[in-house]
């Protein structure tokens, strides 16, 4: 090695090791360890493009709500396995002027034709390809109304403007990513047998788009364009709503055009809880996310997690401890309160938690079958992608939506570029028995007609002294709502940066299956004090994909998960 590489690894060396106490620069790009900074406004997607186009609309004048809306757009363009028109989710806004904070739920709803034993079969079992990958699969989409609806709230620019960069995106075509490239070819027998979706994602001579090629959505920039000029009546009253209830109709499905026009958007109250000086904000019901991890920092209030250290055994037994507990309630209790009577206020009660800790067993992991939902007191509720934009005002937007599997049902609708959704697997099919993730739900997430399905989507934003102070959120099923609460023990027990918060190795335990499942970084010895206390550890590949950005001194610190590599952060 000549002298001048020595000096250019020194040099590196010693950039890779500069505190970010000091919080002197203005950092363009974040890495693992050191989360990006910036002064004026930030944005943080699972897609690079949409990151772009986020921050353009901040750069060109328009708040934080205008930039999350142009990258809800932008995202059912460039990752069309999670970002959508078809489907659906929840946003929470905080509004710097009004010091207000807001949740909107967008969430599908069920047709009018759906009951509660649709999806079983002659001998009463759930037909597993009937809820998951065909056109009954889908419930009323919520994604277009819920975007324009943020923006006639919250936001200062008109839909055609922040839906320009979409449209370019889908008309002009974007360069395909490895990973996009990748799970096009790994989904190849789901989605090539519906003609619609094989003309837009694979080639016409039948091959696969490699990475670097460009792909262009004509149908989906008909529709983006129909929307943009016309609003959110042209999906749900006019052109595209007619080409979904058509090819609906045409291919046994639910969905008519009596139902996109009923679909509404409600304006909720989030759901709030205090963690060891921390107010935390999150999504209430028919979102399980907001009230089971205010449940469970609530029980492991009774611990000293910060005595105890990052991911040690003792730490990691505590909080699948307290997972347990919450997704066992999770199972019984939790539902669309428009149709159910959920004990908001008793899971996030603290007296209640106090119970559950009590019956923790420090030495020990106590068996599944004996956890059973509690009776909370106090009746008042895989393939996801969540996003958080910050603006210099302080106005801070949590977004997190789906279409449930990746790519949804795999169907797009003919003529309109949109994939569907598959949030009918959602519901309960069955009470007792569990849907794709796993997990087991009963009669208050049986389905109905016009009732929303459960969510784990669990949009956060965290405040201190008033102010917000980190936000964040993730995809990842069933798993979303522990890697949440695992950002949030990081950033206020461990004293971690957004950065390595996001970073550090995961778990899971949602009850059943009795597995504790761990991501690759949990040592070998520490794996075995776990078996020890009677868990089945199994390793699982990476576990969601946070966006996570903190207000901290006058600045704006953010991280992009680097579990799925299209992610990017953002910031000027």
């Amino acid at each position: 090695m000549n002298l001048k590489s020595i000096f250019t690894c020194l040099f590196v060396c010693l950039l890779l090791t500069v505190s970010l106490s000091a919080q002197q620069a203005i950092y363009t790009t974040g890495s693992i360890h050191h989360p990006l900074v910036a002064e004026n406004g930030m944005v943080a997607t699972q897609h690079k493009l949409a990151t772009k186009a986020g921050l353009d609309i901040l750069k060109a004048g328009g708040n934080a709500i205008d930039a999350a809306v142009a990258v809800g757009f932008s995202l059912a363009v460039v990752l069309p396995r999670a970002g959508n028109l078809g489907g659906g989710g929840f946003m929470i806004v905080h509004d710097a002027k009004s010091a207000e904070t807001k949740a909107l739920n967008y969430r599908e709803m069920a047709p009018a034709k759906s009951h509660r034993d649709m999806y079983l079969d002659e001998d009463g079992n759930v037909d597993q390809e009937k809820v998951k990958f065909l056109y009954p699969a889908s419930g009323v989409p919520g994604s277009v109304a819920g975007m324009v609806r943020a923006l006639e709230l919250y936001g200062t620019m008109s839909l055609a403007e922040v839906m320009a960069p979409a449209i370019k995106q889908a008309e002009e075509g974007f360069e395909i990513t490895y990973t996009l490239a990748l799970i096009l070819q790994s989904m190849d027998k789901r989605m090539r047998k519906w003609p619609e979706t094989a003309k837009i994602f694979y080639k016409p001579n039948g091959g696969f788009y490699k990475a670097g090629e460009i792909l262009k959505q004509k149908d989906l920039a008909w529709s983006l364009k129909k929307i943009a000029k016309e609003g959110p009546k042209a999906f749900y009253e006019g052109e595209i709503g007619e080409r979904i209830a058509k090819d609906m109709a045409n291919n046994g499905g639910l969905v008519t055009m009596e139902d996109l026009k009923n679909y509404k958007v409600e304006e909720m109250e989030p759901v709030w809880g205090e963690y060891k000086g921390y107010d935390i904000c999150s999504m209430p019901p028919p979102s399980s996310g907001g009230v089971h991890i205010i449940q469970m920092l609530n029980i492991l209030k009774n611990f000293p997690i910060s005595y105890f250290g990052h991911n040690s055994a003792e730490t990691i037994h505590l909080m699948a401890e307290a997972m347990k507990y919450a997704y066992a309630d999770r199972s019984e209790h939790l539902g669309d309160p428009n149709f159910w009577d959920v004990p908001v206020e008793g899971i996030t009660s603290q007296t209640y938690a106090d119970d559950i800790a009590g019956k923790v067993n420090r030495w020990s992991s106590t068996p599944s079958e004996k956890i059973k939902a509690g009776k909370p007191q106090g009746y008042e509720s895989d393939e996801t992608t969540h996003y958080t934009v910050v603006d210099a005002a302080g106005n801070v937007v949590v977004n997190t939506y789906t279409l449930n599997f990746s790519f949804g049902t795999g169907i797009v609708a003919k003529g309109t570029g949109i994939l569907l959704n598959n949030e009918m697997d959602d519901f309960s099919a069955k009470p007792g028995v569990p849907n794709a993730f796993g997990l087991l739900g009963g009669d208050a997430n049986a389905v109905e007609a016009g009732k929303r399905p459960l969510s784990s989507m669990t949009p956060t934003m965290v405040f201190k002294d008033g102010k917000p102070y980190f936000a964040t959120g993730s995809p990842g099923g069933s798993r979303i709502i522990t890697t949440v609460l695992q950002v949030i023990l990081n950033v206020i027990d461990h004293d971690m940066n957004v950065a390595e918060a996001s970073n550090a190795p995961r778990i899971h335990h949602q009850w059943y299956p009795e597995k504790l499942y761990i991501e690759k970084g949990i040592g070998y010895d520490t794996q075995r004090l776990l078996r020890e206390k009677n868990y089945e550890v199994q390793d699982r590949s990476a576990m969601g994909s946070t966006q996570t950005i903190m207000l901290r001194d006058g600045l704006i610190f953010g991280s992009s998960d680097p579990r799925r590599p299209d992610g990017e952060v953002m910031g000027y």
